[in-house]
């Protein structure tokens, strides 16, 4: 059988699947999840067997001592993973709930009701863990979903699709449902983009190069996140232990993630009081700081930041430093440098907060805390599959609602059209 072939197969088996996943009850999907969890934990010793052979694999070819540990599956990776398929069937069940009943002037009786939006085709890199979130989120809004993932993975994601399928037969559910593509040939991915008969949303997790990719070559709707450049704003107003205290946890918590802050941008009127002490936190923790001309007279031990630092994605204990004269300027730098991920701005000013809120044009803008909290799990929904910048039909962190769509519902008792 040519890729072609297979993935057109694969395509068609899901979408008679997902026909199937939009009728099932709740308890069903639930009772799937959960045996899926403890298959998960009955297998670990054949999942991390399988998973080793990758992790040969990655160390001759010379990956990055982070890219492997994010490959790893150990224990407690497995546990994790077992844990957060049970999470997720706890979650209440988007799928069927009806919104916005009201009643027209004829008597006609209409509503919206969630519905799954049918088969999802998920491409990301090098996390297997990423295979259970995205499996255990898409059965839960009712998906048939299609993997694709990363070729330093393959191994580890086949072994746990299997358990993944086996849990489904046995509590019988569709083993298509959940279904990983079972080549690291890099065509399967452009095959996969093409089948726009039969998968209704291509979602990409993983660099900026793939995501290009994706979008540019899919015949698909695809939900996008390019990068995230993400900014706290440090105001005039603001609480200076506060702002130290986000800023610091913003970048130097976990400066690899899209949710890091890239870019700080700090009102003129508290530079001189703020930036030389938040810089020797910063420098002490290994953050390496580029500034604008302002901050270089400030801060002498900064580098001159060049102008492909402001709409850089560092993910790296590197930070741009900007000082503005007011508000109007960090509002203009985030329109023009920005990514519509995450913004932030710590202030004492309720008006300032406000018009912040309102004008930063970004998936998650916070007042007051740090962009790291641009997270399905930290902003109560449970889990995610990935976070949209693209606005169309998501933005932000994509839980189980933004995997399904509403369809209108209309009562009648014999109304006809004049």
């Amino acid at each position: 059988m040519s890729l072609k072939v297979m993935i057109e197969e694969m395509a068609k088996n899901a979408k008679r699947a997902a026909g199937y996943l939009r009728k099932v009850e709740r308890g069903k999907k639930d009772a799937a999840l959960e045996l899926m969890a403890q298959r998960l934990l009955e297998r670990a010793e054949v999942i991390q067997r399988e998973n080793k052979r990758d992790l040969s694999e990655a160390t001759k070819i010379g990956l990055s001592s982070a890219m492997i540990d994010r490959l790893t599956l150990n224990d407690k990776t497995i546990r994790s993973m077992a844990e957060a398929l049970k999470e997720v069937a706890a979650l209440p069940d988007p799928v069927g709930e009806v919104t916005g009943m009201f009643k027209r002037p004829n008597g006609l009786l209409v509503g919206r009701v969630r519905i799954p939006l049918g088969v999802i085709g998920f491409i990301y890199e090098s996390r297997p863990n990423v295979t259970v979130e995205a499996a255990s989120l898409c059965l839960k809004s009712g998906n048939a979903v299609i993997l694709k993932g990363g070729a330093e993975a393959i191994h580890s994601n086949l072994i746990l699709a299997e358990v993944l399928t086996e849990a489904l037969e046995e509590t019988g559910l569709p083993m298509k449902s959940i279904q990983v593509i079972p080549t690291t040939e890099r065509e399967a991915t452009a095959i996969l983009l093409s089948q726009e008969d039969y998968i209704d949303l291509i979602i990409p997790r993983g660099g900026e190069g793939l995501i290009r990719f994706v979008a540019s070559h899919s015949r698909i709707p695809v939900l996008k996140h390019y990068k995230g450049v993400c900014h706290i704003y440090v105001d005039e107003f603001a609480d200076l232990r506060m702002a130290s205290e986000v800023c610091f946890n913003a970048k130097v918590q976990r400066p690899g993630v899209c949710n890091a802050m890239e870019t700080m941008l700090v009102h003129e009127g508290i530079a001189g009081r703020f930036l030389p002490p938040m810089a020797k936190r910063l420098s002490d923790a290994g953050v390496e700081i580029r500034g604008c001309p302002k901050t270089v007279a400030l801060l002498p031990e900064a580098k001159v930041a060049e102008e492909s630092d402001w709409p850089a994605e560092f993910l790296d204990l590197i930070l741009a430093v900007k000082i503005v004269s007011n508000m109007d300027d960090a509002l203009e730098h985030i329109e023009k440098y920005g990514s519509n991920h995450t913004e932030a701005i710590i202030t004492s000013d309720y008006g300032r907060a406000q018009r912040f809120l309102a004008e930063a044009d970004s998936s998650v803008v916070l007042v007051n805390a740090s962009t790291r909290f641009n997270d399905g799990n930290q902003l109560g929904l449970g889990a995610e599959i990935g976070i949209s910048t693209s606005k169309l039909h998501a933005y932000g962190p994509m839980g189980l609602e933004e995997l399904t769509t509403k369809k209108f519902i209309v009562y009648g008792n014999g109304q006809v059209r004049s």
